[in-house]
């Protein structure tokens, strides 16, 4: 558990000695003050990680030392101590910002989880807070959000591919965020005053993706009212954007490789040659190698398309992103809902760690939006993300949490050779708090 510096404020001196006795023990610093008023001048010369406030007081009262000190610090976490008959005041307090309340008389081992538990969430903020201001250079990646290595490679390698001009392809399953990075590329690229045109090449009936891309003369077809630009001629002097490219038929296919080699095509129904300038960024969740052998894909139009090739890493692969990305949607959606919240629980954090994303950061993204919907605290709990309910993950019967958390902690410490920094980020706890957990298991670093 990490030191912290605490204030303690009573009235009454047994309780600050016996309190401040049990957290020195600990190893944290700690103050104390009799009065709200006094208390008041100490956080006026100190910064304090927590205060323990009891409720009723002679002058000052506790919930008016909340009020002024979350007014100048509001990063402070306050812990309310009352007696349970004043439970209905510890209660108004949590809504004007403290953290918890204590009740009289007090249990240490229960004090003790309590501010381990403040610890651990204020050195959580802290990261997070470190991470969005490295990466907040990063805005011009769209809303891509990592600080994982596999990330920051990805990253890179936008970069690179968005200086040139060549066709790119992006590989890699549903929900990495292959439309993100192709978003990305387009807006690093010196096409970026150009439009940014996508096409669901896995959406379309094959007569509806012609007319979609190429556009249509008026009476070319039944519902063909008016003449309509396709979006070949809309992405010109931009960037054409092909998702999904591996659903297209095989006639399609040759009508797009024919507009990629010549730069030349003809409206539906037109006979008037149209050409556009634009750059070709292409998508998929398919092996087109595959697709080549088996001949449901064009191998030249293949060659055509794979020019430059990356592969965007599936969540599994980078779950130390997962706190980053999971804060960046609850801000997103709670914005979007009116619904502010203050975070996400430890215990719906670990869940998330162990979880595997089969839809990756698309699931993810809709998990975090559900739970701000259906959410009923001021925090996301385990049971208000739907990927956790039992049709989702079975655990064995015989199996406890504490065993699950163990062997993955150990599994996560082995895989990266007992780096703690990188394992910590990995699990998405700081790096005391893995210790604790090292300790409280009793993990063998292998000989």
């Amino acid at each position: 558990m990490g030191s912290a510096k605490i204030l303690i404020v009573d009235d009454e001196l047994i309780i600050r000695k016996s309190l401040a006795d049990w957290l020195a023990r600990d190893g944290h610093q700690v103050d104390t003050a009799q009065s709200g008023e006094e208390a008041m001048e100490k956080c006026r010369d100190t910064r304090f990680d927590i205060l323990l406030v009891d409720i009723k007081m002679e002058g000052m009262s506790g919930l008016d030392l909340l009020k002024q000190v979350k007014e100048t610090d509001p990063d402070l976490a306050v812990v309310m101590i009352t007696a349970y008959g004043s439970i209905t005041s510890a209660i108004e307090a949590m809504k004007n910002g403290a953290y918890d309340y204590l009740l009289k008389p007090f249990d240490p081992n229960e004090l003790g989880v309590l501010i381990e538990k403040i610890c651990e969430h204020q050195a959580q903020a802290k990261e997070n807070l470190y991470l969005r201001e490295e990466f907040k250079d990063r805005a011009r990646f769209e809303s891509m959000i990592g600080q994982s290595r596999v990330m920051q490679e990805v990253f890179d390698l936008i970069g690179d591919v968005a200086a040139t001009d060549s066709t790119v392809l992006i590989r890699g399953e549903t929900g990495t965020g292959k439309g993100l990075a192709a978003k990305a590329i387009h807006t690093n690229s010196s096409r970026s005053a150009g439009p940014f045109v996508a096409v669901n090449c896995g959406a379309l009936l094959e007569h509806l993706m012609e007319s979609e891309l190429f556009g249509h003369q008026k009476g070319a077809f039944t519902d063909a009212k008016e003449t309509k630009k396709g979006r070949l001629e809309l992405a010109h002097g931009g960037t054409l954007f092909l998702d999904e490219v591996g659903e297209i038929s095989m006639r399609m296919q040759i009508d797009l490789l024919r507009v990629l080699e010549d730069g030349i095509f003809y409206r539906v129904g037109g006979t008037q040659p149209m050409e556009a300038d634009f750059r070709v960024i292409a998508a998929t969740n398919t092996n087109l190698e595959e697709a080549v052998k088996r001949g449901t894909f064009r191998e030249d139009l293949y060659y055509r398309l794979n020019v430059i090739s990356f592969r965007m890493p599936p969540l599994r692969e980078h779950k130390e992103d997962i706190p980053l990305l999971a804060e960046h949607f609850l801000h997103r959606f709670s914005q979007e809902m009116n619904k502010p919240l203050d975070g996400i629980s430890r215990d719906a954090l670990d869940e998330m760690m162990l979880y595997e994303w089969p839809g990756n950061v698309r699931e993810l993204e809709n998990a975090i939006e559900r739970a701000v919907v259906v959410g009923k605290g001021r925090k996301i709990r385990p049971e208000d993300l739907p990927i956790f309910r039992p049709e989702h993950i079975e655990l064995p019967r015989s199996t406890s949490l504490r065993e699950i958390e163990k062997e993955h902690i150990t599994q996560v410490l082995n895989n990266n050779q007992w780096n703690i920094r990188k394992s910590a980020l990995e699990l998405g706890i700081d790096r005391s708090t893995l210790y604790s957990k090292i300790k409280r298991y009793q993990i063998q670093k292998p000989a």
